[in-house]
């Protein structure tokens, strides 16, 4: 268990990652502590996912929309004020998001299926 002493984060000041989806963009903006992940992500619009994750998430939607498709064929949408959350290898997910959505994601080892 990580030890966290108050801190607030200004995403203002943090950088954007761009990583590329099958079609539009995720933004990524990160931060890490030890086994914890915190991160602000803003869909383009158009944007599919370009890989199946696998990892567990507590996904939050603060802007816009977007659809959580899993392996199986089911599609959940998600709209502002939205939230979900998966652990570790007990789905195959991907996001889709045709108008655009941010997102504030929180992952890390307290998720992990043991």
């Amino acid at each position: 268990m990580n030890i966290i002493p108050f801190k607030t984060i200004d995403w203002t000041s943090i950088e954007k990652t761009e990583y590329k989806g099958e079609t539009g963009v995720a933004y990524w903006q990160t931060i890490q502590f030890g086994g914890l992940r915190i991160r602000l992500v803003e869909y383009t619009n158009s944007y599919l996912a370009d890989h199946w994750c696998q990892k567990g998430h507590i996904v939050h939607c603060l802007e816009g929309e977007f659809i959580t498709e899993l392996s199986t064929g089911e599609r959940i949408k998600h709209s502002k004020g939205d939230t979900y959350v998966v652990s570790d290898e007990l789905s195959s997910h991907r996001s889709v998001s045709a108008n655009g959505a941010k997102l504030l994601i929180i992952d890390g080892d307290f998720l992990k299926n043991k």
